[in-house]
């Protein structure tokens, strides 16, 4: 009969909340001013180079108040009026990012560009790997393909 594995309990690195670095919240005690990331997407901001502020307790925490949140549930609380409006990106920017994306959603077997990515594992479009026909709003009907034209 195998031994029974002996399991150690983990320890739990507690710190008290008074020694930690940063003030802490729970959920419905944030002051006026301080958001979280997601929130400062929302409003069409980034954080601008300054770090948090603050650490929003995660719910489990919200039942031991005197230990500090470790969970990595937690979340980084960051000052509004410091934040910055998100970059704008370029025309060159977003005509790289273009051609990323046409890159990952055109079949190299049939030429045709989806609206989604096509699938690594299979290499093409499912039309061309197995004859399934593929839903024609599925991708871009694009033009006829231009004959090369020579300037003279």
């Amino acid at each position: 009969m195998p031994r029974a594995v002996k399991r150690r309990r983990r320890e739990v690195k507690r710190v008290p909340r008074s020694d930690s670095t940063l003030p802490e919240y729970d959920r419905s005690a944030v002051p006026e001013g301080l958001v979280t990331r997601r929130q400062l997407r929302d409003l069409s901001l980034s954080p601008g180079g300054h770090g948090p502020v603050a650490v929003l307790r995660c719910k489990c925490c919200s039942y031991r108040p005197q230990w500090s949140c470790l969970h990595p549930t937690r979340g980084w609380l960051y000052r509004v009026d410091l934040a910055k409006p998100k970059r704008v990106p370029t025309i060159a920017q977003e005509w790289a990012l273009d051609r990323a994306m046409a890159a990952r959603q055109t079949c190299p077997d049939c030429g045709r560009r989806f609206y989604g990515c096509l699938s690594k594992k299979l290499g093409c479009c499912l039309e061309c790997f197995d004859g399934t026909p593929v839903d024609p709003s599925s991708y871009f009907a694009s033009p006829a393909p231009a004959t090369r034209r020579l300037a003279a």
